[in-house]
């Protein structure tokens, strides 16, 4: 069992769309035309999807952190230098991370305030 997709609530789907597709590379997709409110669809990976919804009184939580509520996708270690300049042109924040780990990854805040992890697509999970 795989992800499909995953949803996100923003206040600005064409920023937040763009901002995706800037930084991390996920391609803009076409999108059902059965929903009634702005939204945008775009392709992570095969049969991998995020899905953007406007919500006009969207407001992270709180619990968006690294010991709470982030999401985690894999990029090759040698091109975080160039992944992390792009998020904080895109207008993402750098977090460090709380712990150490064997696993050479970093965290950033999108826009939305949402967390992402990045982590070396060739790692070893810990144990």
């Amino acid at each position: 069992m795989s992800f499909a997709h995953y949803t996100l609530a923003t206040r600005d789907v064409v920023r937040s769309r763009e901002f995706f597709a800037e930084t991390l590379g996920w391609e803009p997709i076409e999108r059902p035309d059965n929903i009634e409110i702005e939204a945008a669809w775009l392709r992570i990976a095969p049969g991998q999807e995020l899905r953007l919804l406007h919500v006009p009184d969207f407001a992270s939580s709180d619990f968006e952190r690294e010991y709470g509520r982030h999401f985690a996708v894999d990029y090759p270690a040698d091109g975080f230098a160039e992944l992390k300049e792009r998020l904080v042109e895109g207008g993402a924040e750098l977090i460090e991370p709380i712990r150490d780990t064997s696993i050479e990854r970093f965290f950033s805040r999108d826009p939305n305030g949402y967390i992402f992890e990045v982590v070396d697509a060739n790692y070893t999970p810990e144990v």
